[in-house]
């Protein structure tokens, strides 16, 4: 697959982590995809398919989809030719833009026209009709920036849920629901409620998903052993690394690393 990463306009940085152009020139069959710990919108601005299977679920992408996060192994069967623009939203930010509560995301591949009970067709022919990825994602910053203008209410409680996830993300060697709550000044059970509304997880399965990525990014780019891996990421021990990697993925470490040899 080639990737192409954009940043977004200074309006929007609050909120999305980057826009990335994903172009496959060859037919992909069952690629696994991993968690990222970020809800995704992902439109597919080419004339080809994709088919993804969210645990025994399959079905076929649609053309302007909202990706929930994953917590269950998910693949992908990706036509050659394929290319998809992807909004990456920041944890707490999706539902800024989205306006449901984010839980109904998880796990599910969801047309957006379902979502905003709209008819897209004429904000994505416009987008089409743009000659590059750039003015391609102006269209589409311009419609963001229309679902922002409505969710101004919401923005002192995102500020909450963004000060919760940026503790959390700073202390991932372990987690204390108990210390969490103090800190944000609110109940446990407010707290989980106010996640699942705007994150879509749990505190405790975002810190899941957010120590599993980090393991990812470490298998791909380190030297390091996967045992090393899987303590630096605060797992108990390799039992635990390879208990919780399969049951997101299917799939072990040893697996990822040696798919990440191949490819050099």
């Amino acid at each position: 697959m080639n990737i192409q990463t954009y940043l977004p306009s200074e309006a929007l940085q609050p909120y999305i982590k980057h826009y990335w152009v994903l172009y496959s020139p060859a037919n992909l069959v069952n690629e696994v995809l991993f968690p990222s710990g970020y809800l995704e919108l992902s439109i597919n601005i080419s004339d080809k398919k994709v088919k993804i299977q969210i645990g025994e679920q399959s079905e076929n992408m649609p053309v302007i989809e909202v990706l929930g996060h994953l917590l269950k192994p998910t693949r992908e069967t990706v036509e050659a030719g394929t290319t998809i623009l992807i909004t990456r939203f920041y944890p707490h930010a999706s539902s800024l833009f989205l306006h449901n509560s984010a839980t109904e995301f998880t796990n599910h591949s969801t047309d957006l026209g379902d979502v905003l009970n709209q008819n897209l067709s004429g904000f994505y022919n416009q987008l089409m009709e743009q000659p590059t990825i750039g003015k391609k994602i102006k269209v589409l910053e311009a419609f963001l920036l229309k679902q922002l203008a409505r969710s101004q209410k919401r923005l002192k409680a995102i500020e909450q849920v963004e000060r919760v996830c940026n503790y959390i993300s700073a202390r991932q060697d372990s987690f204390d629901i108990k210390r969490i709550a103090k800190f944000a000044q609110r109940s446990e059970r407010h707290l989980q409620k106010l996640f699942l509304d705007h994150v879509g997880l749990t505190p405790h399965a975002l810190f899941a998903v957010q120590r599993f990525a980090r393991s990812v990014h470490l298998i791909r780019t380190s030297a390091a052993s996967l045992t090393d891996i899987g303590y630096e990421c605060g797992y108990y021990d390799q039992t635990h690394f390879i208990k919780q990697f399969k049951s997101f993925t299917g799939v072990t470490p040893l697996y990822v690393k040696k798919e990440t040899k191949k490819s050099w």
